[in-house]
């Protein structure tokens, strides 16, 4: 186990009203840390709060919205030492290219990637201000396994995700000098909300439950990229490393598998 969370710290956890967020806070309190918890929607926050009361501090916000993200800052100086965020908010939304819009694409990114970066910029001071006591600090980012391969329909999710890895990798090497470790969190097909509204098959789906565990297990050992279920992960690695003009084939058939069977279940 890493130093981290050998003992109970404060960790700050975006996206937590549903899906793996949900799973994710009821997980980090049953472990006994103390949780600043951010979703949109006050509910959820509030029976997160009743699960722990004393440990889990609700901080309701947007984490597109400047206004609320400085709010939220408030709440994490207020908390220090906050030792770990883990900035788990996202979305997902596909694209149908007979009808092709950008917005579907900007959803996508501003969500995903921009509503991160402004995360990190809300909370890099109270980690900052953890390693000035000289205690360890750690930036989660949880991405998808997604942009590994061309999944057709996915131009803007796979985008986001993929430019929320390279923005990852970045700040791991820029924040290094400071010793604030950062770890990509890459799921593979999990059981929530969002992907309760998906109309194609998912291979190897996993429980938000499960899929905390996995989360939590490699956050304990100090991982610096934790993705799952491996049979799935590998898999997708495995294809991404052919000929592209290969992947391009059978991203292609996928596809139109994809759009036959969604026509027959009409």
């Amino acid at each position: 186990m890493s130093d981290l969370m050998s003992k109970p710290i404060t960790i700050w956890l975006t996206g937590a009203t549903s899906g793996i967020g949900y799973a994710l806070a009821e997980g980090l309190l049953k472990r006994g840390h103390h949780l600043i918890a951010t979703g949109r929607r006050e509910q959820p926050l509030q029976e997160l709060s009743k699960l722990a009361p004393g440990r889990c501090t609700a901080a309701i916000g947007d984490t597109t919205v400047n206004e609320d993200l400085a709010t939220i800052r408030t709440v994490l100086e207020q908390h220090q030492p906050v030792q770990m965020a883990i900035l788990n908010a996202g979305t997902c939304e596909y694209l149908d290219v007979a009808n092709y819009s950008s917005e579907v694409i900007e959803k996508n990114i501003v969500t995903n990637v921009i509503g991160t970066s402004k995360s990190v910029e809300a909370v890099l001071p109270s980690l900052r201000a953890a390693r000035n006591k000289g205690l360890p600090a750690r930036l989660v980012i949880v991405s998808s396994s997604a942009w590994w391969f061309p999944f057709g329909r996915a131009e803007g999710y796979g985008a986001s995700k993929a430019a929320l890895t390279y923005f990852a990798h970045s700040l791991r090497a820029d924040l290094a000098a400071e010793g604030i470790e950062v770890t990509v969190v890459s799921p593979g097909f999990v059981k929530t909300p969002l992907t309760d509204q998906n109309d194609f098959d998912m291979p190897f789906l996993i429980t938000a439950d499960d899929a905390t565990n996995r989360i939590l297990k490699g956050l304990e050992k100090g991982q610096h990229e934790i993705h799952f279920p491996k049979r799935f992960t590998w898999t997708l690695k495995m294809l991404g490393a052919l000929p592209q003009g290969l992947i391009d084939r059978m991203a292609a058939a996928m596809t139109r598998k994809n759009s036959e069977k969604q026509e027959d279940s009409k």
